[in-house]
C-alpha cells in the first residue's frame, strides 16, 4: 500500500509539473505572437524618423510572415532532430531545459530593440534582428516540440495520456494571463522610469523579463519534474532514424493520416470562421460592442473542458467526445447563418461554436499520440516528437490561410476602411456568410465523417496494440541477446509462486479460448505473490506491469506474464519490487497482484512461464507435479553452445 500511495505522488507531481511548463510556454508564445509587433510598431523605433521606421516595420512585417510559412515545414524536421537525440538526460530534457533558456533570453533580447540598436543604427539593427528573431524561433520551437512530444514518453496508458494532455491544455492560460497583465505592466514600469503614462520602452523590457524569468523556470519545472518511461516499446526503438525512414513512416501511417486530415479540413472552417468573427459583430448585426463575449467564452470553456475531459473519457470514448462536439459547432453555424440578429440566439451560438473546441483538440492530439504506436507496430519505427509535430504544423497552416481568406473577404464584401453596417449591401453580406458561415459548415460536416469512418484506432484497439507490440519486442529483444553464457550443468527454474500446474496446451484465457503456444508451462498461483525463479536481471517490465522479462545469470530468459487479459487492467491491483535493469536473488519478491480484483474484472490469474530464445534451447524437462510449491524445480533446460 505504502508503495501504491508513492507511486500515486510520483504520479501527481509528473503531471503537475507538465501543466507548469506550458504556462511558461504559452505566456511566451503569446508574449511574441501576438504583442511582438505591437511593441514593434509602438515603442521598439521612438525616436527614430517616421520614413525610416516605417520602412523596418515593413521590413518585420514581411520577415515575420515568411518564418510562419516555412515554419509549417520545418517542425517535423525538428521533431525528427528531437526524436533521435540520445544523451545522459534523455530525449526531451536538453530541448526543454537549454532550448527554453536560449529562447527566453532572445525574448528579451528582441524587447530591447537589440538592446537599444533599432533608434540607433537602422542598418545593424537591420542585420542583427534578422538572424536573431530565426534563432529565436527555432529554439523556442524545439522547445514547443518537445514539449507535446514528451507525452507518448511519459505513459503508454490511453487515459493517463488525456491527463497530461488536459494539463498542458489547462496550462495554456499562460497567454491570457499576458492580455491580463502586458497593459498595466508596461505602464507602470515606463511611469517609473520616464514618469509617462504610456507604453515605453522600459516597461516593455522589464515585461520581456517577467515572461523569460516564468518561461525559465516552467521549463525546468517540466525538465526537472517528470520523467521518461524507458519502457519496452521505446527501448525497442532506440536506433536512429533518417529524414527519409521518417517521412516514409509517417506515410505510411494511416491512422496518423487519417487524424490529421480531417484536423486540417476543420482547421481551414474553424480558422476562416475565427478570422472574420469581429467582422461578423461590427458589420453584419452593428454589435461591436459585445465582441468581447467571443474573448470571455473560451476563457471560460478552456477552464471547463480540459480538466472535465479525462473524467467524461471514464464514460465516453473519444470518438463520442469528438463527434458530440462537432454536432454542437455544426448547430452553432446554423444559428450564425439563419438567426444572427437575436441576441440569446447569438450568445447560444457562440457557446455552441467555441465551447467545444477544447473537447476536440483534446481528442484529436490523443488520437495522435496513440498512433505513435499504431505506427510502430505497422512500420517498426516510433515516431514520439514527429507525430506530435504535425498538430502544430497544421495549426500554422490553418492560421496562415486565415490570414488570406479574411482579407480577401473583407475586401470582396466592402468590409474596409470607413464601411459601416449600414453601408454593407445585401450581396456583401451573402459573400461574408457564405465563407465565414456556409464554408465553415461543409468543412466541419465533412470532418466528422472523415474521422467517424476513417479513423480506427480507439482508446481499447490502442490497448491491444500496446499488449501486441510489448511482447512482440520482449520476445524479439530476448531472443536476439549475444550475452548468453551456457554451462556444463543444466539451467534450473524454480516456481515463481505456489499453485496447481497447467499445461500450456490445457491453458484457458479469458475468452475461453483454449491453449497457449510456445515452451513452458502455466501455475494457477495460491497467492498474489510472485517471486524470482533464479538468480539473474529484469530485462523489462511492461508498463502494465504485468510482464516481465527475466535473464538468469547464465543466459537463460525467461517471459513471465501473469494474468489473462490483465493489460486491460493497466496495471491498477499490481505492484513491482523490480524495475529494469534490476539484478535480484533467487527467492526475493518482484510483484505483489491482487487476484480477487483480478478474478472481480472478469480476467484470469494465471502465472504463464514461458521460455523464448527458441532453437537455442535443447533438452527442455518440465516437472510432471500437478502442484508446486514456491521455489521448487518448475523446469530445466540446456543452452547451446
Amino acid at each position: 500500500m505504502e508503495k501504491i500511495n508513492k507511486a500515486q505522488k510520483r504520479s501527481f507531481w509528473s503531471i503537475f509539473n507538465f501543466g507548469v511548463g506550458n504556462i511558461g510556454g504559452s505566456a511566451v508564445y503569446m508574449t511574441f505572437g501576438t504583442y511582438l509587433m505591437v511593441y514593434v510598431t509602438s515603442a521598439m523605433f521612438t525616436g527614430v524618423a517616421k520614413s525610416e521606421s516605417a520602412k523596418l516595420i515593413s521590413m518585420i512585417t514581411t520577415l515575420i510572415f515568411v518564418i510562419r510559412i516555412v515554419e509549417i515545414f520545418i517542425d517535423p524536421v525538428i521533431g525528427s532532430i528531437v526524436d533521435n537525440t540520445n544523451t545522459r538526460w534523455g530525449k526531451f530534457k536538453p530541448w526543454l531545459i537549454g532550448a527554453g533558456l536560449i529562447s527566453s533570453l532572445l525574448l528579451i533580447v528582441l524587447f530591447t530593440g537589440i538592446f537599444g540598436l533599432s533608434r540607433v543604427n537602422s542598418t545593424w539593427f537591420a542585420l542583427l534582428f534578422i538572424p536573431t528573431f530565426i534563432l529565436f524561433d527555432i529554439f523556442y520551437s524545439f522547445r514547443d516540440v518537445a514539449y507535446w512530444g514528451m507525452i507518448p514518453a511519459l505513459t503508454e496508458d490511453s487515459h493517463k495520456r488525456s491527463i497530461y494532455t488536459a494539463a498542458g491544455n489547462f496550462s495554456g492560460f499562460g497567454q491570457n494571463l499576458v492580455t491580463v497583465i502586458i497593459v498595466p505592466v508596461v505602464t507602470y514600469f515606463t511611469f517609473l522610469s520616464t514618469g509617462k503614462h504610456n507604453e515605453g520602452q522600459p516597461g516593455w523590457t522589464v515585461f520581456a523579463v517577467m515572461i523569460a524569468v516564468v518561461a525559465v523556470i516552467c521549463s525546468f519545472a517540466v525538465g526537472f519534474g517528470t520523467h521518461e518511461k524507458q519502457s519496452v516499446l521505446r527501448q525497442g526503438a532506440k536506433k536512429k532514424v533518417s529524414l527519409k525512414e521518417m517521412f516514409s513512416a509517417l506515410f505510411h501511417n494511416d491512422q496518423m493520416l487519417w487524424t490529421a486530415i480531417p484536423y486540417l479540413v476543420y482547421g481551414f472552417g474553424n480558422a476562416a470562421t475565427a478570422g472574420l468573427m469581429f467582422y461578423m459583430f461590427k458589420y453584419v448585426i452593428d454589435r461591436p460592442g459585445l465582441f468581447w463575449i467571443t474573448g470571455v467564452i473560451p476563457i471560460v470553456s478552456g477552464f471547463i473542458t480540459n480538466p472535465t475531459y479525462p473524467l467524461i473519457n471514464k464514460w465516453f470514448t473519444r470518438k463520442t467526445i469528438y463527434s458530440v462536439s462537432m454536432v454542437a459547432m455544426i448547430i452553432a453555424y446554423l444559428i450564425l447563418i439563419f438567426s444572427p440578429d437575436n441576441l440569446f440566439m447569438l450568445i447560444t451560438a457562440m457557446i455552441l461554436y467555441y465551447g467545444p473546441q477544447g473537447y476536440i483538440f483534446m481528442a484529436v492530439l490523443l488520437t495522435l499520440e496513440d498512433s505513435v504506436e499504431y505506427g510502430q507496430l505497422k512500420n517498426g519505427v516510433r515516431n514520439e516528437t514527429v507525430t506530435l509535430s504535425i498538430r502544430p504544423m497544421l495549426d500554422k497552416l490553418s492560421s496562415a490561410l486565415s490570414n488570406g481568406i479574411v482579407g480577401w473577404v473583407a475586401v470582396a464584401a466592402g468590409m474596409t476602411g470607413g464601411a459601416t453596417a449600414e453601408s454593407i449591401t445585401p450581396h456583401g453580406i451573402a459573400i461574408f456568410k457564405l465563407w465565414a458561415f456556409w464554408a465553415g459548415l461543409l468543412l466541419h460536416v465533412l470532418a466528422l465523417v472523415i474521422y467517424l469512418f476513417k479513423v480506427k484506432i480507439s482508446e481499447k484497439r490502442h490497448a491491444e496494440i500496446v499488449d501486441e507490440l510489448q511482447h512482440k519486442i520482449a520476445a524479439e529483444g530476448l531472443e536476439e541477446t549475444e550475452d548468453i553464457r551456457p554451462t556444463e550443468n543444466a539451467s534450473i527454474v524454480a516456481a515463481p509462486t505456489s499453485g496447481k500446474i497447467i499445461n500450456l496446451e490445457q491453458v484457458v484465457d479469458e475468452k475461453g479460448n483454449q491453449g497457449l503456444q510456445g515452451q513452458g508451462l502455466a501455475i494457477e498461483p495460491f497467492v498474489g505473490e510472485l517471486y524470482a525463479p533464479f538468480d539473474g536481471e529484469v530485462s523489462f517490465v511492461f508498463t502494465t506491469k504485468h510482464v516481465f522479462g527475466l535473464r538468469s545469470a547464465d543466459g537463460l530468459a525467461l517471459l513471465v506474464h501473469v494474468g489473462l487479459g490483465t493489460a486491460n487492467m493497466h496495471g491498477a491491483s499490481f505492484v513491482p519490487h523490480v524495475e529494469s535493469g534490476q539484478k535480484f536473488k533467487q527467492g526475493q519478491l518482484l510483484l505483489d497482484f491482487n487476484r480477487d480484483e483480478i478474478r472481480r474484472q472478469g480476467y484470469k490469474d494465471t502465472v504463464v512461464v514461458l521460455l523464448v530464445q527458441g532453437d537455442r534451447l535443447q533438452d527442455v524437462q518440465l516437472t510432471d507435479d500437478k502442484e508446486i510449491k514456491l521455489g521448487d524445480e518448475l523446469l530445466r533446460v540446456n543452452l547451446k553452445k
